[in-house]
C-alpha cells in the first residue's frame, strides 16, 4: 500500500471510497458499495468531500489517498478550521473501502495525515469522532484543552490532537469549514 497526495484523476475513486465506507449496511452488518442508498442519495461524506474541494478551507497538500495495486482504497483530508482567531485543522472525512476496513489502512492514513500536518507546523487537529478509536492517535476530549465545538451537541465526541507547534493559548470555540454544517 502507498499513501500519497490526492490527484485530479482520483476524484471518482475517492467518491467510491466514501460511498463504500459510509454506505448502507448489508444483512450481515458489512457495508455494501452499491451506489446509491435506497432514497437515491449518496452518503453525505461523498458530497462533503466534493464541496470541501471548492471551499477556501481546502488544503490540497493535506488530502491523501491509500493506493493498493493502482486502486484507491482509502482517503482522508484535513481542511482549514479555526479555534477563535487561531487557524487549526479539521480532520475528516476519513474512509476506507469496506473490504479493506480493519486491515490498518485507516491507521496508516491517520498517521500520514497527522505527520504531514505536524511537518507543516500546524498546531492542532480537531475532529468529531468515536471515543474508542481516535485516542490511539493521541486525540483527547477538546474540553480538556479549553476548546469547545460551536455546536453544543457535539461536545461529547469532539476531540483534538495537539501537534508539535501547539500553543496552550489556543482556546475557545471551534468552527469547521462551512460545508460541514450542511450535512
Amino acid at each position: 500500500m502507498l499513501i500519497r497526495r490526492e490527484r485530479a484523476d482520483d476524484i471518482a475513486e475517492i467518491a467510491a471510497v466514501h460511498r463504500s465506507a459510509f454506505g448502507p449496511l448489508q444483512a450481515d452488518g458489512d457495508r455494501t458499495d452499491e451506489p446509491p442508498t435506497d432514497d437515491g442519495a449518496d452518503p453525505p461524506e461523498v458530497d462533503l468531500v466534493a464541496r470541501l474541494r471548492s471551499d477556501p478551507g481546502w488544503i490540497p497538500t493535506l488530502s491523501m489517498v491509500a493506493v493498493e495495486y493502482k486502486t484507491v482504497i482509502g482517503h482522508v483530508c484535513l481542511t482549514r478550521a479555526a479555534v477563535g482567531p487561531f487557524p487549526v485543522l479539521a480532520l475528516g472525512p476519513i474512509g476506507v473501502v469496506a473490504e479493506h476496513q480493519h486491515s490498518g489502512v485507516g491507521s496508516a492514513l491517520m498517521h500520514a495525515a497527522l505527520g504531514a500536518a505536524d511537518a507543516l507546523d500546524e498546531p492542532l487537529v480537531c475532529l468529531l469522532g468515536h471515543l474508542d478509536y481516535y485516542p490511539q492517535f493521541g486525540f483527547v476530549p477538546a474540553a480538556r484543552l479549553g476548546i469547545t465545538p460551536d455546536v453544543p451537541a457535539w461536545i461529547s465526541h469532539f476531540q483534538v490532537r495537539p501537534l508539535s507547534a501547539y500553543d496552550p493559548r489556543i482556546t475557545g470555540e471551534f468552527h469547521y469549514p462551512e460545508p460541514f454544517y450542511d450535512l
